[in-house]
């Protein structure tokens, strides 16, 4: 695999500064009528700091996709603060929100989420074009990425022509393109036999290792054991939040 670039070191745990802070959030969905239908999430405060790998895990029901939801800004609390990199999310508007999220945030999903029409490194510049991002540019960072993650060989194909161990490198670069400050995985194995899955999860050890910051929600214990801490949630609390080794 290409060498992953620079990046510092994770800081240790009394150097590192909060990257996400949830302060009593509160997720309540509610009926066409205004009663409530469901209490998603009932008072959550949660801390996790710059350079931090941490799995978040819960039953179905528990509020973990919610939580998933509210840490990606693509829903907002009904009560509480969610502060992302300092910044709260909660006066901002849909569209203000959309563009600090496409800045702060990267994602992956367990489906790779491409687009089969476009090759693997147009599918990698997509986020920079919806932050008006030059061409040239585009496809710098696009290509800069791909090589990033060992992909440096196949750029000019198509999705269709990769292996799924493959194509879940093209959305770890594509999430990576904007040098976001948090990376947000959600079951980014789940799709892929156990030896492409454990390269996937060496490659996000090794970005870890690198500085970045990684959320990861998972439903499988092996996995969430290979990160520094573990939240895991039921009826929409902090069931328990365990450090596993000290960060940095």
């Amino acid at each position: 695999m290409t060498a992953l670039s620079a990046q510092p070191s994770p800081p240790n745990r009394a150097q590192a500064r909060p990257v996400i802070e949830l302060r009593s959030v509160r997720k309540t969905y509610y009926k066409p009528d205004g009663t409530v239908m469901v209490e998603a999430l009932r008072g959550v405060d949660i801390t996790i700091l710059q350079g931090e790998y941490v799995a978040i895990m819960g039953a179905s029901g528990s509020g973990k996709s919610t939580l998933l939801n509210l840490l990606g800004c693509l829903d907002q609390p009904t009560q509480g603060d969610y502060l992302l990199d300092g910044q709260n999310i909660r006066d901002m508007s849909d569209a203000e929100l959309s563009i600090f999220r496409g800045r702060k945030i990267g994602f992956v999903f367990q489906a790779f989420n491409l687009i089969p029409q476009l090759r693997i490194e147009e599918n990698v510049e997509t986020p920079l074009f919806y932050q008006g991002v030059s061409k040239r540019d585009r496809r710098a960072r696009a290509i800069a990425s791909l090589e990033k993650v060992g992909l440096g060989d196949r750029i000019g194909h198509r999705p269709s022509e990769l292996s799924g161990g493959q194509q879940q490198r093209v959305a770890i670069a594509r999430a990576l393109v904007t040098d976001p400050v948090v990376l947000m995985a959600d079951e980014p194995t789940g799709n892929l036999d156990s030896t492409t899955g454990e390269a996937i999860l060496q490659l996000f050890e090794s970005l870890h290792a690198k500085g970045m910051t990684i959320i990861m929600v998972t439903h499988a214990d092996s996995i969430a054991d290979r990160c520094e801490r573990i939240i895991r949630l039921r009826d929409g609390v902090v069931e328990s939040d365990r450090i596993l080794r000290k960060l940095g």
